[in-house]
């Protein structure tokens, strides 16, 4: 399964991905901000590639113009998800290396793979997260369509990175995205 626009690709996550992914995943900016902690060899990305995006739910998002990938996207089921939800709904969750920052890219992802979730899985409901101290991500939650809840939860399902608390945001199908 791929999604594209005309500068990015998703597709699945591959063994050979392990390079780009160390490269960008050890950056001590990204891992903490995304709930997680910094990859610490090409070995670990190898492990997290076959054990924890080998599942038909993540993509890599790779730059067209490099073929490399520079980030990650994907959904959880309402059995994955921090957030109360209804059996029928997900959770999504992103992240883009440093260098990628501010150029839109989380944006473009995200609203593909709102289109997959809304018209190929056929989910009720779609929300998302971030933690406080992560502005940027809700920006991107917003220019996509998503409203804030208002709901403050604890995040207690990841493993490492930030252990703070996390601002919960609903998609809202009527609310069009904005560029």
């Amino acid at each position: 399964m791929q999604m594209e626009t005309e500068r990015i690709l998703l597709r699945y996550w591959r063994k050979e991905d392990a390079e780009a992914l160390f490269k960008y995943a050890s950056d001590p900016d990204i891992g903490p901000h995304a709930g997680w902690t910094p990859h610490e060899s090409v070995e670990e990305s190898i492990e997290i590639i076959q054990t924890y995006f080998n599942n038909g739910t993540t993509w890599a998002i790779v730059l067209k113009e490099t073929d490399e990938p520079i980030g990650c996207i994907c959904y959880y089921t309402h059995e994955m998800s921090n957030i109360p939800m209804g059996k029928n709904d997900c959770e999504v969750g992103y992240w883009v290396a440093k260098p990628y920052w501010n150029r839109g890219i989380c944006t473009e992802a995200l609203k593909l793979l709102l289109d997959y979730c809304l018209h190929i899985k056929h989910f009720d409901n779609i929300w998302a997260d971030y933690f406080t101290g992560n502005p940027i991500s809700g920006r991107v939650l917003r220019k996509c369509g998503f409203e804030d809840t208002e709901l403050l939860n604890p995040n207690s399902l990841l493993m490492g990175g930030s252990k703070g608390m996390v601002k919960v945001f609903k998609y809202n199908a009527a609310t069009p995205a904005t560029k």
